[in-house]
């Protein structure tokens, strides 16, 4: 194992655990409780006194707990018997942490102690810098003409939140860097391994991780053993996924008595890995009553096309902050349960920068991605297909890693003479069949979407009769397959004449005629069903979901899963202009609350 040198400050952790008496608490004028504490011992009592080496000291145990030889620069502080060893020496700083219920408040040191840099002897393969270190340009200097003399020695640096022009300077000359905010605008080689309090992410990986417990070991003290556990992990040659799996366990498992030894951390590390995963939850989430499911999954040439039409250019800077408004939107969580993104946008940043799949986790909304490549011409007609099925199945294992947890696949059916043929209905159905298949395979919740183009010269009664007979096809092609119902969601079109019939549908005969053939041509254990607006405005859409609901109840949970219908009056108030951000947010907004009143 690695021989490694920390350079940091030992802090003293203090942990006051209080009574839960709230007779001491006051009251402000916005009703916001605060506690009294006085510290003379007559206002309140603690119960509990606990006291843990923290700052370096953490990164210390996780590194020796991992069978790597670690010490800290200019310290007495050991390891010895699976437990830290002061040998005399008091910590530089205290740190206390009152403890009241499930909540923690800190009394933090004004000013950090400055590290003393200490000449190593011997060989260090890793000098580790923590984030306690209180980087100064002396020990910038110091370590860069360490790095100089020893060539084969390499530099982790986990950077402070309120990063200083030192901590900038060092973080330039790293090999990895961990951060728990977004540093792009520092420019360093290094990779970077950013933690938040919902997931890891390094190179494109992410792993999600989560605690839920009463220790109250502080938000500091965990990220921290995240970061030593990737360190740790990666440095003894294992994968980056395996890095940032090991990282959660040892997380989620560590507690004030101390962290996971690398054996157990292993143990519960395959079990995880091992562990099937019940993807019919992800897919119930989905489709939760009374929220829908947000598509923003356009491509380039369709989103170019309504820009066009709003005189907005059809660029990757515009593009991205259309997107980033809609992610973005003020309480977007109360009425959607998911968000479909474009395969070619899902990693682009919003205005905190996080990724837009881990800023939507982060707000208790699912990622997915459409993974379809858009429409192909069948050889010698003029009918569709999908592509993109080819490599699909290379591609599905990297959508799970990133955080994405469902996908999205559309075949579209023209009504016209001799269309949609049974051959165009049989290769679509297969193909879909298969996608949701290989999704299932890689834990992924596949949304299926035949869509009956709502552009064409058709009536009620035709329209019924296709969408009856795509979905009758697609559901024989999935059970052949082998595809699981209760993970499958069905996105498709309202039953109502073509855009071009000269009689249009009433709202009364699409929630008619759509509940009859959806209950008919659907099977009952299906995790849900959701609509297309399939080309309809804004209010036609809204109305014909609302009166389709009105005809339950239906065997699985109905909702909707819009773009244009909730969107486009956001893009009309946005036109471009940053200025609008507010008002195109609104916009989404109030559609957002028609749709969701629609399927109360």
């Amino acid at each position: 194992m690695s021989n490694i040198l920390i350079v940091g400050n030992i802090v003293k952790d203090v942990y006051l655990r209080m009574d839960e008496r709230r007779n001491n608490f006051e009251i402000d004028e916005h009703n916001v409780p605060w506690l009294d504490l006085g510290f003379n011992g007559s206002t309140y009592n603690f119960f509990n006194r606990l006291s843990i080496f923290g700052g370096a000291a953490v990164t210390l145990e996780v590194l020796n707990r991992m069978d790597h030889q670690a010490r800290i620069a200019g310290s007495k502080l050991g390891f010895a018997g699976g437990e830290i060893v002061a040998n005399g020496q008091l910590p530089q700083s205290y740190r206390y942490i009152l403890c009241h219920g499930n909540k923690i408040s800190y009394l933090c040191p004004n000013d950090r102690s400055e590290t003393k840099w200490a000449m190593p002897h011997g060989a260090v393969e890793w000098i580790y810098v923590d984030r306690s270190a209180g980087v100064t340009d002396e020990l910038v200097s110091e370590i860069r003409n360490f790095l100089s003399m020893s060539q084969h020695t390499r530099l982790a640096f986990y950077v402070p939140r309120e990063m200083t022009e030192a901590d900038k300077s060092l973080a330039q000359i790293a090999n990895i860097v961990f951060a728990d905010e977004d540093i792009s605008d520092i420019k360093t080689g290094a990779s970077i391994c950013f933690i938040s309090d919902q997931e890891i992410s390094l190179s494109g990986h992410k792993q999600p991780w989560r605690i839920e417990r009463t220790d109250l070991m502080t938000h500091l003290t965990v990220h921290s053993i995240i970061a030593a556990t990737v360190f740790g992990t990666l440095i003894a040659g294992k994968s980056i996924k395996e890095a940032l799996l090991y990282a959660k366990v040892n997380a989620e498992g560590s507690s004030l008595s101390g962290t996971l030894p690398l054996p157990r951390i292993k143990t519960i590390a395959e079990k995880q890995e091992n562990e099937t995963i019940d993807i019919s939850l992800i897919a119930a989430s989905m489709v939760a009553p009374t929220k829908g499911i947000l598509a923003i999954d356009e491509s380039c040439e369709t989103i170019g096309r309504k820009f066009e039409a709003a005189s907005i250019p059809n660029d990757d800077n515009h593009r991205n902050d259309f997107r980033k408004i809609l992610i973005e939107t003020p309480e977007l969580e109360r009425y959607v349960n998911a968000v479909i993104l474009n395969d070619k946008a899902f990693c682009e940043k919003c205005n905190d920068g996080r990724d837009f799949v881990s800023y939507l986790t982060a707000h208790g909304v699912i990622p997915g991605v459409r993974v379809d490549e858009g429409l192909a011409t069948f050889p010698d007609s003029t009918e569709t297909y999908t592509k993109g099925i080819e490599g699909l199945k290379k591609r599905l294992p990297g959508y799970y890693e990133q955080g994405l947890r469902f996908c999205k696949w559309r075949s579209t059916f023209e009504v016209d003479l001799g269309k949609p043929s049974e051959m165009a209905v049989s290769k679509n159905c297969q193909q879909m069949a298969e996608y949701a298949k290989a999704c299932q395979d890689n834990n992924l919740v596949p949304i299926v979407e035949p869509e009956l183009l709502y552009d064409g010269n058709y009536t009620l009664e035709q329209s019924a009769e296709f969408t009856g007979k795509i979905l009758d096809a697609l559901f024989d092609e999935c059970s052949k397959a082998g595809v699981k119902l209760d993970s499958l969601i069905v996105k498709t079109n309202m039953v109502l004449a073509g855009k071009k019939y000269p009689i249009q549908s009433t709202p009364e005969e699409v929630g008619r005629k759509t509940a009859e053939v959806l209950k008919s041509h659907i099977p009952e254990n299906v995790a849900g069903v959701v609509f297309l607006s399939g080309g309809q405005n804004v209010e036609q859409a809204t109305a014909n979901l609302a009166a389709i609901h009105k005809n339950g109840p239906f065997p699985w949970p109905l909702t909707f899963s819009f773009a244009r219908a909730l969107t486009q009056p956001a893009l009309e108030a946005w036109k471009g202009e940053n200025s609008n951000v507010a008002t195109a947010q609104g916009a989404l907004k109030d559609r957002l609350i028609a749709n969701t009143e629609a399927v109360k």
